[in-house]
């Protein structure tokens, strides 16, 4: 058994209390790999925000847990470095499917987990929740649970169809189980296809598709219901058309991929949703410049020749979310 506190990281009951109280989100950003850490350290370290380290059950097999564990432990230690003196970092299990991976990921070091129930009948969804609460609550790690599916494709998460979270079940949902968060359903949804074609209009000066809005009268009605509660917003990356079209412009073939509006994740950040999830953004950004300097440099075989630009151009991702979407920086 290994306490998070041991590693230096911090669990989410604080830094949502004070993201709600001051209308902003807490980035939530995925990371499979050292580059993509040391982006995220470096873009929270330089913009004094706190921040949730995410890490899926795919990618917790595909970099083992225990080397994640030292990875968190490094990420601490690193922005102390870099000059945070007392760093707001979580290491967050992202979509747990089961009570063993949760129970796993707290021994582990882990601050805080998700155990993600959606997809199961309601009663079933809160007796899971409850359970993972009741083990985690022991160690001071915080729960995210949901209600209402996510359409989209993410690692082992997938699903055809979204279906909106039901306000009028939020606060019974809450008190059975516990949790401290709640992810909903909005009409956000998985991955770099967001929305098909038909879903869309098209921008008569750019060509460009322009996605349906989100379902803000789901998400008032879920505030009204729980005034105060912390709202949690998976499947938020708005997918930007320059990375696609480097993307494709350098071998890639990604047709039609279309995200979240940044204007939208704007007015959800200064709501009660305190947690927006961003995945595809930094793959989206990784993978155009890995692409454009392999294509440019034909010759060039050293990872840290096309893994270094990758970092560089994640940062400066993470680093306009932070201050230009979520609001979220000098709040650490």
């Amino acid at each position: 058994m290994v306490s998070y506190k041991e590693l230096g990281l911090v669990n989410t009951r604080e830094m949502f209390a004070k993201a709600i109280n001051g209308g902003y989100a807490i980035p939530a950003f995925n990371f499979n790999n050292m580059e993509q850490l040391q982006a995220i350290i470096q873009a929270a370290a330089e913009t004094k925000s706190p921040v949730i380290l995410q890490v899926s059950k795919g990618a917790r097999n595909y970099a083992n847990q225990t080397l994640l564990r030292y990875m968190a432990q490094g990420a601490v230690e690193y922005a102390k470095e870099l000059g945070w003196e007392k760093p707001q970092i979580v290491l967050h299990l992202d979509h747990g499917d089961s009570f063993e991976t949760c129970k796993s990921c707290v021994d582990f070091g882990f601050s805080s987990v998700m155990i993600d129930g959606s997809h199961l009948p309601y009663d079933e969804n809160v007796a899971l929740t409850k359970k993972v609460v009741e083990y985690a609550h022991q160690f001071d790690v915080t729960v995210e649970g949901e209600l209402g599916v996510l359409a989209g494709v993410e690692d082992e998460v997938s699903a055809e169809h979204h279906t909106y979270t039901r306000p009028e079940e939020v606060v019974d949902f809450v008190t059975k189980t516990g949790c401290d968060s709640l992810a909903i359903s909005i009409g956000t949804s998985h991955g770099a296809y967001k929305f098909k074609p038909e879903q869309c209009t098209k921008d008569p000066k750019t060509g460009r598709l322009v996605p349906p809005p989100l379902a803000f009268d789901v998400l008032d009605g879920v505030m009204k219901e729980l005034p105060g509660f912390p709202i949690v917003l998976h499947g938020s990356s708005s997918v930007p058309q320059e990375e696609v079209e480097t993307i494709n412009a350098n071998g890639g073939q990604l047709e039609a991929a279309i995200g979240i509006p940044e204007d939208q994740l704007r007015k959800a950040a200064k709501s009660a949703v305190c947690k927006i999830n961003i995945d595809s953004d930094s793959r989206l950004a990784m993978t155009a410049a890995v692409r454009k300097v392999l294509n440019e440099k034909k010759a060039e075989f050293d990872p840290r020749k096309y893994l270094g630009p990758a970092r560089d151009s994640m940062k400066k991702l993470y680093i306009h979310k932070i201050i230009n979407v979520l609001g979220s920086n000098g709040k650490a």
